[in-house]
C-alpha cells in the first residue's frame, strides 16, 4: 500500500513529479491574496471560536516561520491567552533559519518557561517553526508536553517540495553547523504531536508536512494557505482542541458535528 493512501483522497495515485515537485504556480501566485483574505475573514469566526476547548493553561511557545517574526505569530498567541494558556513568541527577532542564537534562544525560553509554571510546555511552529520545536522536544522531551506544527515540511524529502528553499539557502551561511540531516528531522518525535495541513499550501508541498498516523501522531487537514495558518479558524480550533489534552495523554481529533465541514475527511 503506498504510504500516502491512508490521507489520500479517491483522486488517482500522484505521480513521482507530483510527489517531489513543489505546490502548483496558480497556489503559489494566489499565496498573499489567500492570506490577506484569512486575515481579513477570522474576525466572522469569533462568535464561535469562543467556544473552543479550553485546558489547564499552561505554558505554549509559539515559533515563526522562516523570515518571519513574531508579529506573525500575534493572533495565535492572543487567541490563546484568550483561552487561558501562557503564550510566548520566540523574542529573537527575524527568523533566519537555524542559527546558533536561534537555537540557543529557543532552548532558553522554552526553559524558562518550564521552570517558570513548573511544568512541561507546548510548542506550537509555523512551517519552519514547527522543525524546530520537533527537533527541541526531541532534544528534551522532559520539558515539552506537545508539539503541533502548522504547514511544517519535516518530511521534506527533496528541496524542490518547498518553494521557500531560494529563501532558505541565502540565509545558509549563517546557520549552525551542528543542525540534524533531513533523514534525522524524519524521524517522529518522543512526545504526542499533531500535523496541520493544508492541500492548498502554495509554499510547501503538502505530502512534506505529514507522517503515519501512530497512537502519539495524527494529521489534521484544512484548507487554508500556508500564509494563512496563524488566523485560519479551522486551524485555530485545531490547535486549541489539541492543547487542551490532558498531559500525556493523546485522543484522535474530533470536530464538534456542527465544524466537520471545515476539515476534509480523509479515507
Amino acid at each position: 500500500m503506498n504510504a500516502w493512501t491512508w490521507v489520500l483522497d479517491s483522486k488517482p495515485a500522484p505521480t513521482a513529479t507530483e510527489l517531489d515537485g513543489p505546490p502548483s504556480r496558480w497556489l503559489y501566485l494566489t499565496e498573499p491574496a489567500r492570506g490577506v483574505l484569512s486575515l481579513h475573514t477570522a474576525p466572522l469566526a469569533l462568535p464561535w471560536l469562543a467556544r473552543a476547548p479550553r485546558g489547564d493553561g499552561h505554558g505554549v511557545v509559539v515559533l515563526p516561520g522562516l523570515m518571519a517574526t513574531d508579529t506573525s505569530t500575534g493572533p495565535l498567541r492572543a487567541f490563546l491567552r484568550g483561552l487561558g494558556y501562557l503564550p510566548r513568541g520566540w523574542k529573537l527577532g527575524r527568523n533566519l533559519g537555524p542559527t546558533q542564537r536561534a537555537i540557543d534562544g529557543m532552548r532558553r525560553i522554552i526553559r524558562e518557561l518550564a521552570d517558570s509554571t513548573g511544568s512541561p510546555v507546548s510548542l506550537v511552529g509555523w512551517s519552519l517553526g514547527g522543525i524546530y520545536a520537533r527537533e527541541l522536544a526531541r532534544e528534551d522531551p522532559t520539558l515539552v508536553r506537545r508539539v503541533i506544527t502548522l504547514g511544517s515540511p519535516f518530511a521534506l524529502t527533496n528541496p524542490a517540495q518547498s518553494r521557500a528553499e531560494p529563501a532558505y539557502q541565502r540565509a545558509a551561511h549563517r546557520h549552525s553547523v551542528r543542525i540534524p540531516t533531513r533523514a534525522q528531522i524524519i524521524r517522529p518525535i518522543p512526545v504526542p504531536s499533531t500535523a496541520v495541513f493544508s492541500r492548498r499550501d502554495g509554499i510547501v508541498q503538502w505530502r512534506s508536512c505529514i507522517e503515519p498516523q501512530s497512537s502519539s501522531h495524527e494529521n489534521i487537514e484544512v484548507r487554508c494557505a500556508h500564509l494563512g495558518f496563524g488566523v485560519d479558524p479551522a486551524t485555530l480550533w485545531a490547535v486549541a482542541d489539541r492543547l487542551a489534552q490532558p498531559a500525556g495523554a493523546h485522543a484522535p481529533f474530533e470536530p464538534p458535528g456542527w465544524l466537520r465541514w471545515l476539515y476534509p475527511t480523509p479515507t
